[in-house]
């Protein structure tokens, strides 16, 4: 039966019930009663444990110092935590400020999290992955309305990933604006000295929000599906009978694996071919204009939303659309959404709570019967028509593992595709001829894809590709081992 849609409990907090206050914070005050969280004290979880190697810790710790000694006479302690919370570092000279936040347990090996500690500013900053200022009384817990706490969210600079928290604390009496503006430049600084340490190499942009009509697509196959396997058509029945019987699906698995487009094909085996739309939430970004934007589509009965992107929302967001989504569930049919994420354990709480069946999506490496049809699928979308694949070609990508699963696949082909009417080894990605995983640096990239190039030129031999590289024999076998590339078959010798 389907969940009965339930308003949020009221505060049981005379104090905080009668404040007025920002969403964000309301929000927080109401999940920090959900986590039942006293008002009268904060109690953290103690670990004991710090990591002090980590990136995180060395660059923030590099930060905080600089920026403690521009401020060395103000009564301000500077901290770094993890995403999960946990202090890892705390400095600032002041022995009263010092002596006050040990009372609270504000303190290296302590988790600060909103679930441990009720909304303080660093806690919120990590929930709702962005910037908080939290003042005096805006603390769920009495012993912390002493404080304001000032903190912003650091950004992995590579993955884009929550890599931790910055956060300033001060008396409640000298706080201000302008701590929150320190402590979002320490962020900033910290993520970029991070991206210095680890290579420099370039954060690619931020997925932004989207939601976009879901068609047939490269996808689409004679009966609607291009994928053949067990495992795939397997996973689409469940998901449809789950459907059909009403309950609210949510399909996981790995990035790239078509967790929309099971969610899709599922959902069109039921009677009436409903409109599909996607709506994928952004990572950074305006997300109370990306719920705006679709949301209102859950009240055409002719239309289901798949939603993807869930696992970064902001704790705010989570909890507005938990409600949302939750006032539209009907009495009996299929629902008019599917949620999509990496594992169910990556679903905000309040969108968790609504899923009756979840719906593992096999990666691609357990599917070797959908690669040459998916293959056969891109190629016909980009070429508009089909196109040869040679028995060594075909070889190279059933055997390949495809990290990237069926995004990288699509990728390849398409690179493929582009440069020849009959793909053979050599104008695939020198990638799926690479079983290594090690990271390799842009240099060793560069000669990877060389060697590479001469084994796959058309009657090459081993022989002839060293010649060509201008190395001897030896070498090139031990750049071969080296870089697990594989050997299509006619090169050897």
């Amino acid at each position: 039966m389907p969940h009965p849609a339930s308003a949020p409990v009221p505060l049981a907090d005379p104090a905080l019930a009668a404040r007025a206050a920002a969403p964000r914070l309301r929000a927080s005050w109401r999940r920090s009663q959900d986590y039942g969280l006293t008002p009268d004290e904060v109690i953290p979880v103690f670990t004991g444990t710090v990591d002090t190697g980590s990136l995180l810790y060395e660059c923030a710790h590099r930060v905080l110092t600089d920026l403690q000694a521009t401020i060395a006479d103000e009564p301000v302690s500077l901290m770094v935590a993890d995403p999960g919370g946990l202090v890892l570092a705390r400095l600032g000279d002041d022995p009263g400020m010092r002596r006050s936040l040990d009372r609270v347990h504000l303190a290296p090996g302590f988790s600060y999290n909103e679930r441990n500690a009720g909304t303080n500013g660093l806690g919120l900053s990590l929930a709702d992955r962005a910037p908080s200022l939290v003042r005096a009384q805006d603390h769920y817990c009495a012993e912390l309305r002493g404080y304001t706490c000032a903190a912003a969210p650091v950004v992995e600079p590579v993955t884009g990933e929550l890599a931790g928290s910055i956060n300033l604390t001060t008396w409640s009496a000298t706080g201000s604006e302008l701590l929150l503006g320190l402590a979002q430049a320490a962020a900033s600084a910290t993520s970029a000295l991070m991206l210095v340490r680890s290579g420099g190499r370039v954060l690619p942009p931020a997925p932004r929000g989207e939601v976009f009509h879901v068609v047939g697509g490269p996808w689409a196959g004679g009966d609607g599906d291009a994928c053949v396997s067990a495992g795939w058509r397997a996973a689409v029945e469940e998901a449809a009978t789950a459907l059909t019987a009403g309950r609210v699906v949510a399909v996981v698995g790995e990035a790239g694996a078509g967790k929309a487009t099971l969610a899709a094909t599922a959902r069109r085996r039921l009677p009436g071919r409903p409109r599909l739309l996607h709506a994928r939430a952004p990572e950074r970004g305006d997300v109370a204009a990306w719920l705006e934007l679709w949301t209102p589509e859950l009240h055409d009965a002719g239309t289901c939303v798949i939603v993807s992107g869930l696992a970064g929302l902001p704790a705010w967001a989570a909890d507005e659309l938990g409600q949302t989504l939750g006032s539209v569930r009907r009495a009996a049919g299929p629902q008019p959404f599917v949620l999509s994420a990496p594992g169910y354990a990556a679903l905000p709480a309040p969108l968790a709570a609504l899923v009756d069946t979840v719906v593992q999506t096999p990666p691609l490496r357990h599917r070797t019967d959908d690669v040459l049809t998916l293959v056969q699928a891109f190629a016909r979308a980009e070429r508009h028509r089909a196109v040869t694949v040679t028995a060594r070609a075909a070889r190279a990508l059933t055997a390949y593992s495809w990290p990237g699963n069926v995004r990288q696949l699509r990728r390849v082909v398409r690179e493929a595709v582009s440069r020849a009417d009959v793909v053979d080894v050599q104008h695939l990605a020198a990638e799926v001829l690479d079983s290594g995983s090690r990271a390799l640096s842009r240099l060793e990239r560069l000669e990877r894809d060389e060697i590479v190039r001469c084994l796959t030129a058309p009657g090459t031999t081993v022989t002839r590709a060293a010649e060509e590289l201008g190395i001897g024999r030896a070498t090139l076998y031990r750049k071969i081992a080296q870089y697990k590339i594989t050997v299509p078959p006619r090169s050897a010798g």
